[in-house]
């Protein structure tokens, strides 16, 4: 009988052993770089089309806020102006009316009465000049008077147009409120509670247009978090203010979303310190990420916001805070898509 003797396995060296079960570990757990570590926010085709609702009368909202805003600062300086040129009025009206009264008690000559009343040349040019001085005055006061009267019927006029003009504001951002509500209740977004922090930082204010309106702008601005793409300056704006306070780990810039990330108009912000984790915070870093999107919801006039998401929850300019669920189960099923692990703000 021939006995049949197998080949010795050969062990593989210590170093091949160390690599393997390091690349083992790595499909295990993952590479905490920051490619891996930016949140999936894809969620239901239903919050995909909220989301891009949001986009739209959010952006719309906003614009027709500084509308609003800038009407009322015209109507105000109108206000002062109509102020000045009622006083103008008024000085100019007891002006005529005292020289009315004088002329009255007194009796005025006219031309032919300083004609005829001279005994000498002299005398008559001297009369003559008085009487030019006199009718140049009398005239001047009219004519302030009815300067004044122009003044403040045109400054009327253009308070009733700016009052309109509000008006025509409040309206658009009415219905711009209502799209948003149907949006979010597509979504099951029924009224929360947010969060309301009184102690949150003041954001330097972004610039506007000399109409209060929002300059259009495009991705054009490096990125300063490790996503290395291009942000609005407004954007990066919002995102350095925020950084004045809040230090966690941050990226904007993402190519391929289907939301703000590629336009350069939405960063993220993780409520853990050294990136996005797959999993819930709690605690210090919850409430971190409450103080975050409180400073946001504040300053969101200031910084062009137009919605914040956060812990199953989105605040949307014009809105308020409703309830947000990407996976659609309970809040945390996906730390990245219900925003329980990040911030997530959008910027016109």
């Amino acid at each position: 009988m021939t006995l049949t003797v197998h080949p010795r396995r050969r062990f593989a060296s210590v170093p091949a052993l160390l690599a393997v079960l390091v690349a083992a570990a790595v499909l295990v757990t993952g590479l905490p770089s920051t490619a891996h570590a930016e949140p999936n926010e894809v969620g239901s085709s239903k919050v995909a089309q909220m989301r891009k609702t949001l986009d739209s009368a959010a952006a719309q909202y906003l614009e027709a806020e500084g509308m609003l805003e800038a009407s009322k600062t015209q109507q105000r300086e109108l206000n002062q102006k109509l102020t000045a040129a009622e006083n103008r009025y008024a000085r100019a009206r007891a002006s005529i009316v005292k020289y009315a009264a004088e002329a009255y008690k007194t009796g005025r000559l006219g031309v032919f009465g300083v004609m005829l009343n001279a005994t000498s040349p002299d005398q008559l040019l001297s009369r003559s000049a008085a009487l030019e001085r006199m009718t140049a005055r009398d005239e001047a006061r009219i004519s302030e008077y009815v300067s004044a009267r122009d003044e403040i019927d045109h400054t009327k006029s253009a308070i009733d147009a700016q009052v309109a003009e509000q008006s025509k504001q409040l309206a658009e951002m009415t219905k711009l409120r209502k799209a948003t509500e149907r949006a979010l209740s597509a979504v099951g977004g029924y009224a929360v509670d947010g969060w309301v922090d009184p102690y949150a930082k003041t954001a330097v204010a972004a610039k506007r247009n000399r109409d209060g309106s929002w300059p259009r702008e495009s991705c054009s601005v490096d990125d300063p978090t490790p996503a290395n793409g291009c942000i609005t300056p407004r954007t990066r704006h919002a995102l350095l203010q925020a950084q004045r306070w809040f230090g966690y780990y941050a990226s904007c810039y993402r190519p391929g979303d289907m939301y703000e990330h590629p336009k350069g108009r939405a960063c993220d912000f993780s409520s853990e310190p050294d990136g996005f984790k797959n999993f819930s915070s709690k605690n210090e870093n919850r409430l971190y990420g409450d103080k975050l999107a409180s400073f946001f919801v504040k300053n969101a006039n200031r910084l062009g916001v137009m919605y914040v998401i956060w812990y199953c929850k989105v605040w949307v300019a014009g809105s308020g805070w409703k309830r947000y669920s990407a996976a659609g189960g309970s809040c945390g099923d996906s730390p990245a898509g219900d925003h329980t692990n990040h911030v997530h703000v959008s910027i016109l």
